[in-house]
């Protein structure tokens, strides 16, 4: 029987964090803005706990710098923003380089709008050999009409979605050992709500 790889594996995964930044993030109808900041925070804490590289991304409005949700440097620490001029950040020679030369073949993304921000990267991700998952619940759409119809191109083209409560449990190893319980409390936390 052939052996299938469709768990994430933390040492082969990076973060992407699309566009959440203030005048697009309050534009989510399809995922509460809280709900959102939590499951972003949430997922930049599993980043860090498991050393996964963190790419931040966003476009600037009006030749404005754009200002990040504090949830992502509450969780991951500093970090640098890497502007683009596209709504595919994979048409961005820089991230693209981040993202090679990581040696990660698995991309989590998270941002607003599923529908261009995120789907877009996803399917350039797939089509360049990569892993692309969806991180849903740190996602928001502009519709349910639309970001369906994004999953479901995404899904087509070979890409996943999972959420931050099932990343958590699944990177986390042995509940016995001490970084796997802090999955398990960031997975708690965020359940909570």
């Amino acid at each position: 029987m052939e052996q299938k790889n469709s768990q994430i594996q933390a040492d082969d995964a990076l973060v992407l964090f699309l566009d959440l930044q203030a005048g697009i993030v309050e534009l989510t109808q399809t995922n509460p803005l809280e709900r959102l900041r939590k499951s972003v925070a949430a997922l930049g804490k599993l980043a860090a706990l498991f050393a996964m590289p963190v790419i931040v991304s966003a476009v600037r409005e009006q030749d404005a710098d754009a200002v990040m949700l504090p949830e992502i440097r509450d969780s991951i620490g500093e970090y640098t923003l890497h502007y683009r001029t596209t709504c595919d950040s994979f048409q961005n020679d820089h991230v693209r380089e981040l993202i090679g030369t990581s040696g990660r073949r698995t991309i989590l993304l998270s941002g607003v709008a599923l529908e261009l921000a995120v789907q877009l990267p996803a399917l350039s991700a797939c089509d360049a050999g990569l892993r692309a998952f969806v991180v849903v619940d740190a996602c928001g759409g502009m519709s349910q009409r639309t970001e369906r119809a994004a999953l479901d191109r995404i899904h087509q083209a070979g890409g996943n979605s999972i959420s931050v409560i099932t990343l958590a449990g699944e990177i986390a190893g042995d509940l016995r050992e001490p970084r796997a319980q802090q999955a398990v409390g960031i997975l708690f936390d965020l359940a909570k709500g």
